[in-house]
């Protein structure tokens, strides 16, 4: 391996437990060992998933959290043995890697449970959510330190915890311990002092007003926390790890108010000073690990960054901790392992925490090892596969349910945690198969084919790969999409599949020699019926650099794409104006709250002009004539406007017997033009 990762593959000791190295694969919901959102138990598909991480050369590794209380049908963890006799089995055949396992216990939510519509009418209709009670019972799912208003929808209030809740609760955690040592687990970490989850919500002042021995003062505020190491170390041990998930700044404004990087703000939750003096006493208290980040689920670009957000970004604040407590500290969050070895080398940090690179690529760290980075499947932070709650004005979390259950999934690999649905099996009738379309679709689905065995070939008009996603990758914070696409282009090399550039198919006649015929053609740009629209600019035209723009320029349509234009043009030190017919901006399901409420609070922040529920009448060569919501006609300037008004397929090969993947077959994200590729790929 390269000299500058060695720091990355010493050993080091969390309590007498001794880790290989200083990976760790931090949970992400859905990776649950005892499964999610369905009753307990071992999980066969989450086993599988985090023994392949463990063979990959990961030192420790963190499955999703497992509530110790189940959200369907509320049955506690530690009741029924019989999945903890099949977790001893499974430690024994982990062990066998070298790899240590702790698993992750959660108390719950509390407000940041992202509630649906059927939970927002089980809370609102009494008659409703006792009916649903013995199923779901969203009253004690979202019940916090205090009353304060759900993340996903404000009009919903959590009821305060009892005292006994919080007993049973705290009992829970030992049983569950107890058992977990006793199935050779190497240790717990707690879920969480954390992004706002249920144990943060007693720790800060902004959601904990109690007048009880678990509110007012620091040391009440962090007693829930606390009583739950002591139990837990007076029931197994001291030499029986105990990690704790920490933010260690929470980032935070106010209910549904994030603070961006470098924003000058003043804290709600906990500042950096409190931030310290809680790790200094959660170590006192036998806490032996603090797994850190930043943020709450007001601000939750810190704990689940998207792309905009900086590489490394909660590692400054993390390297203070480091400087005043003695246990192993470790670091998450885009962290980059050079930057992760160097402060590893100089004891600013323990470990480097990462998630969501391993449903990219659960292979990621033995290429590393191997001097093979460039193979490695970059994470584009995107979450549309592993995390993709959507909320905007009017709508909690839109999340389907099957998503939802199925958590952890990924957008660009969908062998991750699907395992028996999406899997390359060899063809007994290879066939020559032709792909109309160099893009991720038609590269995807080639590469699907060439692995099973069949002989794919690729016709793209232009003179390279990539199609309509390199003008996505264009703006300066796409750097992991841009190598998605390198990555594809060195996939096609290595799978050695041929290719015919500048190459324009009009009829499948041309192509009467293949078995089967996919088309990957893309979509086009939507251009409906306004007057003047020829003084506009597409967006892929602005992109891709084949129109210059002025320094006010008018964005139509304030979806994703056109947020993440807006932003790249005010990074450029433009003036953006952004003109969006719906009441929110990014209203749209798929994309997480987590990636949307970053482009929000950064065009808050610097004043970026929106205008929301406004239809674009004409377009002219000095701005737009628009209807604003109250029906007034108004004039905006600007010496340029862009079109980002979402695109249709394109049909050309409509009707003809063709295997339609990507955008040509419906319009949607890498996630439907990957996974669709797939669906295609297997059958042929």
């Amino acid at each position: 391996m390269k000299d500058c990762y060695k720091p990355l593959f010493t050993p080091w000791k969390i309590g007498n437990v001794e880790i290989k190295n200083r990976i760790v694969m931090t949970s992400m919901g859905g990776t649950s060992i005892f499964g999610w959102m369905e009753p307990n138990h071992f999980d066969e598909e989450a086993a599988k998933f985090l023994l392949d991480k463990a063979k990959n050369n990961v030192g420790l590794v963190l499955p999703g959290i497992a509530p110790i209380k189940d959200i369907l049908l509320g049955k506690w963890l530690y009741q029924g043995k019989g999945k903890f006799n099949k977790l001893k089995s499974f430690m024994e055949e982990f062990h066998k890697t070298g790899a240590k396992l702790f698993i992750q216990l959660t108390a719950g939510f509390g407000r940041s449970l992202a509630i649906n519509d059927l939970m927002i009418k089980a809370l609102k209709n009494k008659a409703l959510g006792t009916v649903l009670k013995p199923i779901l019972n969203v009253d004690y799912l979202t019940a916090s330190a205090s009353r304060t208003p759900n993340r996903w929808d404000s009009s919903i209030m959590s009821r305060p915890l009892t005292v006994a809740e919080i007993h049973k609760m705290t009992d829970a955690f030992v049983r569950i311990s107890v058992l977990l040592k006793e199935a050779g687990v190497d240790g717990v970490e707690i879920h969480a002092v954390h992004e706002g989850y249920l144990l943060d919500q007693f720790t800060m002042h902004y959601t904990n007003f109690r007048n009880d021995q678990y509110g007012g003062s620091f040391e009440n505020r962090y007693r829930f926390p606390v009583e739950i190491v002591q139990a837990i170390k007076k029931a197994c041990g001291n030499d029986f790890p105990v990690s704790l998930r920490y933010s260690v700044v929470s980032k935070t404004k106010g209910f549904g108010k994030g603070a961006l990087p470098g924003e000058d703000y003043v804290e709600v939750g906990r500042d950096l000073e409190e931030g310290i003096k809680a790790a200094k006493y959660l170590e006192a208290a036998g806490y032996d690990m603090l797994n850190c980040d930043n943020g709450t689920y007001d601000a939750w670009y810190w704990a689940h960054p998207p792309g905009y957000m900086p590489l490394n970004c909660n590692l400054d604040i993390v390297k203070e901790i480091k400087k005043h407590v003695s246990i192993p500290v470790v670091c998450a969050g885009r962290m980059t392992p050079s930057v992760a070895a160097l402060a590893i080398s100089n004891n600013e940090i323990d470990a480097m925490g990462v998630a969501r690179q391993f449903l990219a690529d659960s292979e990621w760290v033995t290429k590393l090892m191997n001097e093979d980075e460039d193979s490695i499947r970059p994470c584009i932070c995107c979450h549309n596969g592993c995390f993709n709650m959507a909320h905007y004005n009017g709508v909690g979390n839109d999340q389907k349910l099957s998503d939802n259950a199925g958590m952890a999934r990924c957008a660009l690999n969908p062998e991750t945690m699907q395992s028996k649905k999406y899997k390359i099996v060899k063809t007994t009738k290879p066939k020559k198969i032709a792909i109309i379309g160099g893009g991720i679709g038609g590269m995807e689905t080639a590469r699907v084919l060439k692995k099973r065995g069949h002989t794919p070939v690729i016709f793209e008009k232009s003179n390279e790969l990539g199609g309509v996603f390199i003008a996505a990758a264009k703006p300066s914070f796409k750097e992991n999409d841009k190598a998605l696409i390198e990555w594809y282009k060195k996939e096609m090399k290595d799978l050695n599949i041929e290719i015919h550039f500048n190459t324009m198919v009009n009829s499948l006649d041309e192509l009467k020699e293949y078995d089967d015929i996919v088309v990957a053609i893309g979509a086009k740009p939507n251009n409906p019926n306004i007057k003047g629209i020829e003084h506009s600019i597409e967006a892929c035209e602005y992109l891709l650099g084949q129109k210059e723009v002025g320094d006010n320029p008018i964005i139509i349509g304030g979806g994703l794409s056109g947020c993440e234009i807006a932003l790249e043009l005010y990074n450029k030190g433009k003036k953006p104006t952004i003109v969006e017919m719906k009441n929110d901006l990014i209203a749209q399901t798929g994309v997480c709250l987590a990636n949307s409420s970053y482009l929000r609070d950064f065009f808050n922040l610097n004043r970026v002009k929106v205008y929301l529920e406004t239809k674009v009448n004409e377009i002219t060569e000095d701005g737009v004539m628009v209807t604003d919501k109250f029906g007034n006609v108004i004039e905006i300037t600007g010496d340029s406007v862009i079109r980002s008004m979402g695109y249709h397929p394109n049909n050309q090969f409509e009707n003809q017997k063709v295997h339609l993947v990507g955008d040509c077959n419906q319009v949607g994200n890498l996630r439907t033009v990957i996974w669709r590729s797939w669906d295609i790929a297997m059958k042929l």
